[in-house]
């Protein structure tokens, strides 16, 4: 690279000067054609319009269900646990370490992975075959 090749380091990009005469391009109509709805003040159509057709929105039938009462629950692996420092693991020790993003609500412990460590584990919920795991390691569980 040259010192006579450097350009600018931010581009500039000059703005529409919109109305200023015949010569500049967007004189007269502004870029806006003749008449119309898209030509008046204020005018335009709302997001998702289709001419008066019947929006795709509307046409495409409604599918599924969305219990609003559900609980969503992050899933922990014994694997995770396996990383925590702490002997007491709480969803809030969890988050602290960054070993969970955000706890939702409540933290239910899978069974993937094998413990290799004593640990008393506080959670919503508990797989039979991680509760199994945690006890065969030593450990202790309870369900909060």
């Amino acid at each position: 690279m040259q010192l006579g090749e450097l350009g600018p380091s931010n581009v500039r990009i000059k703005r529409k000067r919109l109305g200023r005469g015949i010569g500049s391009g967007l004189g007269k109509t502004s870029g806006k054609g003749h008449k119309g709805q898209k030509a008046r003040s204020g005018g335009g159509v709302r997001r998702g319009f289709e001419g008066g057709q019947t929006p795709l929105y509307r046409r495409l039938p409604k599918r599924g269900f969305n219990n609003i009462h559900a609980k969503n629950y992050t899933e922990v692996t014994l694997t995770m646990l396996n990383k925590s420092e702490a002997s007491e693991v709480t969803a809030e020790s969890l988050l602290a370490e960054g070993i969970i993003g955000k706890v939702n609500d409540g933290i239910v412990v899978i069974a993937t992975g094998k413990l290799d460590k004593k640990l008393t584990v506080k959670a919503k919920r508990f797989t039979k075959a991680a509760a199994e795991k945690i006890e065969a390691a030593g450990g202790k569980i309870e369900v909060i």
